[in-house]
């Protein structure tokens, strides 16, 4: 009964448009109630889970990457990524593939990625005779790119609520294969569709143009490797990273590029703190929901309902992959990976999957969902740079999930593509 009041609050609530944090927090509140349990403990669980020192390194990492967007890095890298793949059949798609992958080193965020590969790449694909939603799809499912390489801000929240036991350095690292490997299948898909709706190929500009289009977006790769060197290599941490990330942002756009103005300083600074507000909030309420859930033993009770269905680990993975796709679709990732955590993280290790594995196949299950209906952020976003109806870019960009849900099998299945690059470093 208490579980009905738990889940039944929250569904009504969503269903009524209210904002994530709130749906968490007074689903939760009514819960305790219900209990009999003293509703100071909500809140006192809600403080200790924004009290974190490691939750530091997300706000700095937000503004890094809004630093990078508004002082012209993203538009170097799309001009390296062009320089590489434009050539290729449906060469601006390939770009927007490739400087997805690049941007993502530096920002951290899917949605970051979104808004400045796509404000970059869509109204020019539009302008060069590429179909509107076939730009709107390869920017969307390839901005989710950025959620498994460095510095991926939702790693961090993983971390956390893994209870801090999980290493950062060893998630950033077990995630740069998989996202490696996403790249490449998105690029075959685009190539695909790009060969079937007969888009033209480019030309190749030469080594000389490659080089010099690599010499002016070296700062910005630079800054990918200070942030993996320097956490996977112990000299910092993820939060001093961060701090590190910030300054040198800065002085690049300030002082190399000469493009960040003041009044885009302010704007980046009123930003990052919008954005940390935000997810503060979501990671407070849903510390309190995360609480609730053990406290009437969900995780138990899950591992015992999952080994009454089956005991094969093979089937147990689909099923938890299955799961995590549909709640995607209907919710936000951060507070997903705050409630899913607790309570499929005990199910895996039961029965044999290392927790990094897991936070690699969650990150990119949940990320899929970023650009799915009806809560498909990145998706959003895109079809509002993209100028079209989300049912538009819906109808075309099954080839792309596709490709997405391929590397996410592979991903599951062989846990090499996640654990080999971190047994390299230990």
């Amino acid at each position: 009964m208490e579980l009905l009041v738990l889940f039944l609050t929250f569904a009504l609530l969503l269903a009524i448009g209210t904002p994530i944090a709130f749906c968490i927090g007074v689903s939760t509140f009514a819960t305790v109630l219900y209990l009999g349990v003293p509703p100071v403990v909500v809140f006192q669980r809600m403080t200790a889970g924004v009290t974190i020192s490691s939750l530091m390194a997300i706000p700095f990492f937000i503004f890094a990457g809004d630093l990078m967007v508004r002082g012209g890095i993203a538009a170097r890298l799309v001009a390296l990524a062009g320089s590489l793949v434009g050539h290729l059949r449906g060469g601006l798609g390939q770009v927007n593939i490739v400087a997805s992958t690049m941007f993502g080193g530096i920002s951290g965020s899917a949605i970051a990625d979104a808004s400045a590969i796509g404000g970059l790449m869509i109204p020019q694909m539009k302008a060069r005779g590429y179909d509107a939603d076939y730009a709107v799809n390869v920017t969307s499912v390839g901005a989710i790119i950025a959620l498994l390489i460095p510095p991926s801000h939702n790693m961090i929240i993983y971390s956390i609520s893994g209870g801090g036991r999980i290493s950062i350095a060893d998630l950033f690292t077990a995630g740069v294969l998989p996202g490696l490997m996403l790249a490449v299948a998105l690029m075959i898909a685009a190539y695909v569709v790009a060969r079937k709706r007969g888009y033209p190929t480019g030309v190749f500009p030469g080594f000389a143009a490659i080089g010099a289009m690599a010499v002016a977006a070296i700062p910005g790769l630079v800054l990918i490797g200070i942030i993996f060197g320097g956490v996977r290599s112990g000299v910092f941490t993820a939060t001093e990273s961060s701090c590190i990330a910030i300054v040198y942002a800065a002085l690049v756009t300030a002082v190399i590029y000469r493009s960040l103005s003041w009044e885009a300083f302010v704007d980046a600074t009123l930003g990052a703190v919008r954005t940390t507000a935000m997810v503060l909030m979501i990671i407070g309420t849903a510390a309190g929901f995360g609480w609730l859930l053990a406290y009437l033993k969900v995780p138990t009770a899950m591992i015992a309902f999952m080994q009454s269905l089956t005991d094969q680990p093979i089937l147990i993975f689909l099923l938890i992959n299955i799961l995590l796709l549909f709640l995607g679709t209907f919710m936000d990732m951060s507070p997903l990976i705050i409630i899913t955590t607790p309570i499929f993280l005990p199910v895996v290790t039961a029965f044999g999957m290392d927790p990094v594995h897991f936070g690699v196949i969650l990150i990119l299950n949940l990320g899929i969902g970023l650009c799915t209906p009806p809560v498909g952020a990145v998706l959003f976003v895109g079809c509002a740079v993209g100028k079209i109806p989300i049912w538009a870019a819906i109808r075309t960009i099954w080839p792309f999930y596709a490709a997405a849900i391929a590397v996410l099998l592979l991903v599951t299945y062989i846990p090499a593509a996640s654990l080999w690059l971190p047994s390299l470093f230990k």
